[in-house]
């Protein structure tokens, strides 16, 4: 029976996922913007209001843990990627000032604005038992994250990756996530420590032995075993199960210290050699797989999650004042960055659009922060439309301020402010 009901389930999601992709798609927006929207159709607010009896038996709690791991497994081999792009994204290097300023302010506007209001959700948002302190900074957190991979489809698209505020709002996105995820670990750390802060110590100890680990002997033994068995980039299937061991332990061990499994499958991917081919051809291994068929699984499972009562009397306020408050919030903080670091009005304007994209990478860490505990249904449901309706605005916004078809491409202007 539960082998039924998890292949009816999957059926069902990855069905409706597709068709909200494709209008998504078909109206301008990333496809990815309309399978987050699925996981909003197929929970309790759209599917649960429409079709009561049929949703409760189709996602009874009992048949969930089956889906559940397919897609936590979907989660870690997606930011295994994702930290394979940011380690192999070169530009960063290339214009650290640039992307630092940009990279900072669109962090610390959205984050001071989101611990600014914090005050006034924690008394009915937060969770039973949640301190104030970890609940604000992670408000903050969740609103300074940008969705490298959304932008970077977008610039890509639109034939712009290649243009200064392009690449200037790539390699800042690169900085904020590395800043945030480290930020995000910090703060799931002490709300999941049961003894207070020697407990939030003791998985600081840990995380710091794994990342030396990591770097001391995963980071030399793969650089050797790629240079070495794959030297065009193109792992084995010995090599690549090697990679799938060490990417997996890393994983189970950031389980295993109370953090996610994606802050593992993440730092995994960062510890890997800088090479394009490499990236290439895991992306080209995983990505079918992982985006296709298991992330609609997260997005499903992040819908079901979801609360209707978000969507009526004084919820609405809530979620409008966190709406604004993330929306200019990075639009000003990128825009601010650029300028400082010499850019034109247009630019600067055109990146403070791409980093309001939050996409994919803000479902994740409102998942990973409902998962531990540090919001509650009806938060992480506004917190959902959030990352929706902000991804959504950048095409628009990048429509408005760069247009559909780039001009020549223009240095950055020194000595402006």
């Amino acid at each position: 029976m539960n082998a039924t009901a998890l292949l009816l389930q999957l059926i069902v999601i990855l069905a409706t996922a597709r068709v909200c992709g494709w209008v998504l798609r078909h109206l301008g927006q990333p496809a990815v913007v309309g399978e987050m929207a699925a996981g909003l159709v197929l929970g309790p607010v759209v599917m649960g209001q429409l079709f009561p009896e049929w949703h409760a038996q189709l996602f009874a709690r009992s048949t969930l843990a089956g889906l559940s791991s397919l897609a936590t497994f979907g989660l870690v081999l997606f930011m295994f990627v994702i930290g394979l792009e940011l380690r192999a994204h070169r530009s960063v290097k290339q214009q650290v000032q640039a992307a630092g300023a940009v990279g900072l302010l669109s962090m610390v506007a959205p984050f001071g604005l989101g611990a600014a209001i914090s005050p006034a959700l924690y008394p009915a948002l937060a969770p039973a038992g949640v301190a104030f302190w970890p609940f604000a900074l992670f408000i903050g957190v969740a609103l300074s994250i940008t969705a490298f991979p959304v932008m970077a489809r977008i610039l890509k698209d639109r034939g712009l990756t290649h243009t200064p505020f392009g690449q200037l709002s790539l390699s800042a996105a690169a900085v904020v996530d590395a800043f945030a995820w480290v930020l995000l670990a910090l703060v799931v750390a002490l709300a999941g420590a049961g003894d207070g802060y020697a407990g939030f110590a003791k998985i600081s100890i840990g995380v710091a032995l794994l990342v030396a680990f990591v770097y001391l002997v995963f980071k030399p033994f793969f650089a050797w075993l790629l240079r070495t068995h794959a030297p065009d980039g193109e792992p084995s299937p010995t090599v690549l199960a090697a990679l799938m061991l060490g990417l997996l332990g890393c994983a189970l061990l950031t389980e295993w210290l109370h953090l996610h499994a994606v802050f593992g499958a993440f730092l995994f991917g960062t510890c890997l050699p800088r090479d394009d081919r490499l990236l290439e051809s895991m992306a080209q291994k995983i990505e079918p797989i992982s985006i296709v068929v298991l992330m609609p699984l997260f997005f499903a499972l992040a819908g079901l999650g979801t609360s209707a009562s978000a969507f009526s009397g004084a919820s609405l306020g809530a979620m409008a004042l966190i709406l604004v408050v993330a929306a200019v919030g990075k639009i000003a903080g990128g825009a601010a960055g650029a300028r400082v670091a010499g850019y034109g009005w247009r630019d600067s304007l055109a990146t403070g659009a791409l980093m309001n994209a939050r996409g994919l990478m803000e479902l994740i860490v409102i998942k990973v922060g409902f998962d531990a505990g540090l919001i509650g249904p009806e938060l992480f449901t506004m917190l959902l439309v959030m990352a929706l309706v902000t991804t959504a605005m950048t095409g628009p916004l990048m429509t408005l301020v760069a247009g559909r078809v780039p001009g020549p491409a223009r240095s950055p202007e020194p000595g402006r402010p």
